[in-house]
């Protein structure tokens, strides 16, 4: 009976210490956009209006967290029919043969206080590359109508366009380093 006791224990330990949760994205306090420099004198802005962020942790802390972020480049908005027109043409984007936006982590590591890198695979234009966001996490907390779990973050990374086969303008019309920025609130499931 008693070596029944400590497999069970061992078993059931397991279990719970390798114990998974998973976080969905709340849409409505979340935000990604991006930022070119325009002719080397001004920047254009735009964000993304689709896309889902997903996230499993083992700890509170998200250092071990495994985040999947998917965009709909369709959603391209810049405030301007014509150019979010174009961006999906061909020679940038190619909505019609890379339809997704897709970010993969690898690794997601405490640099300091808050200060987090989240490593991982960016694919975009059908071209994948490494690249390292820096991130703030501003910890969890309980959303006071909803009673549910909440994580906050803030994240910032600079990919040069034309790494990923986007956008055959000149660098001197469109700043080959775009900067992705957002923040993105999740929802312990």
């Amino acid at each position: 009976m008693k070596k029944l006791t400590i497999v069970a224990s061992l078993l059931f330990g397991a279990y719970f210490s390798n114990a998974q949760t998973n976080w969905s994205l709340d849409k409505a306090h979340t935000k990604l956009g991006f930022a070119v420099s325009h002719l080397m004198l001004s920047e254009t802005t735009g964000d993304f209006k689709m896309y889902d962020v997903t996230a499993v942790t083992k700890t509170d802390d998200f250092v071990d967290a495994a985040i999947d972020v998917t965009i709909d480049v369709n959603s391209i908005n810049t405030d301007d029919a014509g150019r979010d027109a174009h961006l999906k043409k061909e020679d940038f984007f190619d909505v019609a043969k890379f339809p997704k936006i897709m970010f993969k982590s690898k690794s997601l590591k405490k640099v300091d206080g808050k200060k987090y890198a989240l490593m991982g695979d960016l694919t975009m234009h059908g071209v994948t590359k490494p690249v390292t966001l820096d991130v703030i996490f501003n910890g969890t907390g309980v959303h006071p109508y909803t009673k549910a779990t909440v994580a906050g973050f803030k994240f910032t990374t600079t990919v040069k366009r034309t790494d990923f086969g986007v956008g055959q303008m000149p660098a001197a019309v469109v700043g080959e380093d775009v900067t992705i920025a957002g923040s993105f609130e999740l929802i312990k499931k």
